[in-house]
């Protein structure tokens, strides 16, 4: 692309992106450190993927999510996923009205613009099943009728670590449903005292404002897919998903053995998005590598299955994943 082309490109973010400054400072407002997961969530609005936010209680996941959601002119339902949970509590059911003789339809809680799936591996594989139709294809059928699901539609998960009780492993081929898995850490000292001064007392309020419309996210969207990807960043991008299935073929020889499933070809399609939306929160027309890199381990963690030996040697995939930006070739 030429100069010019670029230049173009780099003014429409600009305008598109203004939106971004006044949603940040609502998120802040309510939310206290933190940056990785609120630049995360809106990378997930810019790129249209869903979300997975794993985190032991207490870490302000949902609140960042309902605060996500109140800070746009849009519908939110949280979802409450519980071991007792029905399909038909997600996604509405068909119902006999007794007076004409007929059934009609009562919509669930899913027909909203953005869903939080709070603790979602505490649901069994029905409703996961359920929630697969709605993430993927942004429709749901009830009975012999399929519904469109409004525009934008997204769909926020939290879960716990899956060592803790009650809880289910999410199925592989849903977990390859979402965008990106974020792993929230505990804050630092400092965030920790402020969050302290701000929160302990016996009533906290938290005054958002809803500050962006649904048209600035669609226009944003449609901006974020203009940006530039260079063939050496798209070669790039297939070097690190390949990686992940054939290290030997990329020179990676001591993960010859660490990786039992390579990430999916929707990994490639989601590293390429979001590394578009990455540039875009900074403000550029383009994508560099170190967008690339930073936005890897969010889409990669969740698709990488580590091997039973990487497993006893307490290689993760966050390790894996490290090595891998590690060692290649960055253009």
């Amino acid at each position: 692309m030429s100069a010019t082309g670029i230049t173009a490109i780099n003014e429409k973010v600009k305008e598109d992106s203004a939106f971004v400054a006044a949603l940040r400072a609502e998120l802040e407002k309510v939310i206290v450190g933190q940056r990785y997961l609120l630049d995360r969530l809106m990378i997930g609005l810019l790129a249209n993927g869903h979300l997975l936010l794993e985190g032991v209680p207490g870490l302000a996941k949902t609140l960042a999510v309902k605060t996500l959601a109140a800070a746009i002119h849009t519908y939110f339902h949280r979802i409450q996923f519980t071991p007792d949970l029905l399909p038909a509590d997600l996604v509405g059911t068909q119902v006999y009205n007794p007076k004409t003789g007929d059934f009609g339809t009562r919509k669930g809680p899913i027909f909203a613009n953005i869903i939080l799936a709070d603790e979602i591996n505490r649901a069994p594989a029905k409703v996961q099943s359920a929630l697969l139709e709605a993430m993927q294809e942004r429709q749901v059928t009830i009975g012999p009728e399929t519904f469109r699901l409004p525009d934008p539609f997204l769909v926020l998960a939290t879960q716990n670590p899956i060592e803790q009780e009650g809880t289910y492993p999410l199925p592989e081929a849903q977990v390859d449903r979402f965008m990106l898995k974020l792993v929230v850490k505990y804050p630092t000292r400092e965030e920790e005292r402020r969050i302290l001064e701000a929160n302990a007392r016996t009533e906290v309020t938290h005054n958002v404002r809803a500050v962006v419309e649904p048209d600035a996210i669609r226009r944003a969207r449609a901006t974020v897919d203009e940006i530039y990807v260079d063939d050496k960043i798209k070669d790039y991008i297939l070097s690190i998903v390949f990686a992940t299935r054939d290290p030997a073929a990329h020179k990676l020889d001591q993960l010859a053995d660490a990786i039992r499933y390579g990430a999916s070809p929707r990994a490639t399609l989601y590293l390429t998005l979001a590394a578009r939306a990455h540039a875009f929160l900074q403000g550029r027309g383009y994508v560099t590598p170190q967008d690339v890199k930073s936005i890897a381990p969010d889409v990669l963690r969740h698709r990488i299955i580590p091997s039973f030996e990487a497993e006893a040697d307490d290689l993760t995939a966050d390790a894996i994943i490290t090595t891998l930006l590690n060692e290649l070739p960055v253009p």
